[in-house]
């Protein structure tokens, strides 16, 4: 397991963060546990989490590994945009309050403009998940967000 605290590999917050720990990470891929528990956020009235959560999760744990690269690199962890997902499959409708989540993400596509591509998996007792997840972490984050939005720059 990365001893490095999740809190410090992702640019969230709080209650906004989803994932309990990294279990192992590599320059290609990434290994990230959760177990799901009460009164989360996203959580369904009997405690159990909507499988839409794990587009979520697997952004996370996307997250997380560009967390421990820039850690591994001694460089700021910096925040990045999850663009969307492709051929999300899941066999349930949610997963149940206290099971153990395993979430794998491999990197298929990196370029030099902050464009990446991650095929993401999800599993746990009698749960299939799969996903393609399209990223992207601009040089400069904070700058990019900074920068004034169409509408507003239209009435100057």
């Amino acid at each position: 397991m990365i001893d490095w605290p999740i809190a410090e590999l992702l640019p969230h917050a709080g209650d906004m963060i989803l994932i309990d720990h990294v279990v192992a990470f590599d320059q290609e891929s990434i290994h990230t546990r959760v177990t799901v528990q009460p009164d989360g956020l996203f959580n369904d009235p009997d405690g159990s989490l909507p499988a839409w959560v794990g587009v979520e999760l697997m952004a996370q744990s996307v997250a997380a590994y560009a967390g421990c690269r820039a850690r591994e690199q001694g460089q700021e962890v910096e925040m990045g945009f999850l663009l969307g997902t492709r051929k999300y499959h899941c066999n349930v409708e949610r997963f149940p309050l206290g099971c153990s989540l395993d979430i794998h993400a491999r990197r298929s596509l990196e370029d030099d403009s902050g464009m990446g591509v991650f095929e993401c998996e999800l599993t746990g007792p009698g749960i299939s998940v799969q996903a393609r997840l399209n990223v992207y972490r601009p040089p400069q984050a904070e700058q990019y967000l900074a920068e004034a939005p169409l509408q507003d720059s239209l009435h100057d």
